[in-house]
C-alpha cells in the first residue's frame, strides 16, 4: 500500500513536470508508451489471453471513459493543488455506488445515500462555492472521479471474462493509440530531460496499480480506504516541498469528511454482510 501511494504521487508529480513542456495529451500518450515496454519485458505470458479478444467491445468502452478521465484527471494535476487533486478523487465510490445501481442494477442501501451526501459536503467543503469563483480544475476533477468510477464498474464486468492481467494489457494496447492520436493533434518538442519524467510518470502508473491490486488482496478495503488517504497529506507534503503549495486546511477537513462517508458505508455494508 505504501508502494501504490507513493506511485500515485510520483505519476502526478511526473505528469505536471511533462505537462511543463509538451502537451497533456503527449503526457498521456508517453505514460501508455512507457508501459508497452513493461508489459513487452515481464507480461509477455499474458499474449494468449489476449489473442483471444474476449469481450473486446468491453474493453474498447472501458478505455475510452478511462482516457477521457485520465485527460481532466492530469489537466488537474497540472492546474490545482496536489492535495485537492487526491482529496477530490476520493468521491471516486460515490459515482461508483451511483453507476452500480445505474448498470448493474444494485440495491442503494441506506449507508451508501449517506455516504453520497457526506461525499457532496466534502467536495463542497473543499470547492466553497460562494467563497470566490469556483477553480473549472477542479469540476474536471470530478469529472475524472466520475469516469473512473464508471471505469471501475466496466472493469468489475470484465473480471468474469478476462484475468487482471489481460485488463491491464488491453488498457496499455487500447490507450496507446488513443494517446497517439490525441497526441498529434497538439504535438511539441521533446527533449532529452523529459525522458526521466517520461519514466517516472508511466512507472508510477502501472506500480501504483500493482501495488493496490498487491494489498487487496492481503487486506480488506475497509482497511485499506482510511490508509489510502494518507496520500492527501502526502501530496500536501510534497506540494508544499516541490512546487510551494499552501497547506489548505479546507482540503482537509472536506477529504476529510468524505473519508468518513465512505468508510462509515464500507463498515456498515459489512457489519451487515457478517449478519
Amino acid at each position: 500500500m505504501a508502494l501504490a501511494m507513493a506511485s500515485f504521487i510520483a505519476m502526478s508529480v511526473g505528469s505536471r513536470e511533462l505537462a511543463a513542456t509538451l502537451s497533456i495529451r503527449q503526457v498521456l500518450f508517453f505514460r501508455a508508451l512507457v508501459g508497452l515496454f513493461v508489459i513487452l519485458a515481464v507480461g509477455r505470458s499474458l499474449f494468449p489471453e489476449v489473442r483471444r479478444a474476449a469481450r473486446f467491445r468491453l474493453h474498447l468502452w472501458r478505455n475510452l471513459v478511462h482516457f477521457t478521465a485520465q485527460y481532466f484527471w492530469t489537466v488537474g494535476v497540472v492546474l490545482l493543488p496536489l492535495a485537492s487533486v487526491f482529496a477530490l478523487e476520493f468521491t471516486m465510490p460515490i459515482w461508483v455506488t451511483l453507476f452500480a445501481w445505474l448498470l448493474l442494477k444494485e440495491r442503494l442501501s441506506g449507508p451508501r445515500l449517506l455516504a453520497s451526501a457526506g461525499g457532496f459536503l466534502g467536495v463542497m467543503v473543499i470547492v466553497r462555492p460562494g467563497f470566490g469563483m469556483v477553480d473549472p480544475a477542479a469540476i474536471l476533477v470530478l469529472v475524472a472521479a466520475a469516469g473512473y468510477g464508471l471505469s471501475m464498474i466496466l472493469v468489475k464486468q470484465l473480471t468474469h471474462h478476462a484475468s487482471p492481467g489481460a485488463i491491464v494489457v488491453w488498457m496499455i494496447l487500447i490507450q496507446l493509440p488513443l494517446g497517439l492520436i490525441a497526441a498529434l493533434t497538439d504535438w511539441r518538442p521533446v527533449a532529452l530531460t523529459d525522458v526521466p519524467w517520461m519514466l517516472l510518470a508511466g512507472m508510477g502508473a502501472l506500480s501504483a496499480h500493482y501495488g493496490m491490486a498487491q494489498a487487496l488482496r492481503r487486506l480488506d478495503a475497509s482497511v485499506l480506504v482510511p490508509i489510502d488517504f494518507l496520500r492527501v497529506p502526502l501530496a500536501a507534503l510534497v506540494g508544499y516541498a516541490l512546487y510551494a503549495e499552501a497547506i489548505d486546511l479546507w482540503v482537509f477537513l472536506g477529504g476529510g469528511i468524505i473519508l468518513l462517508s465512505n468508510f462509515q458505508a464500507m463498515m456498515a455494508e459489512r457489519r451487515r454482510a457478517v449478519a
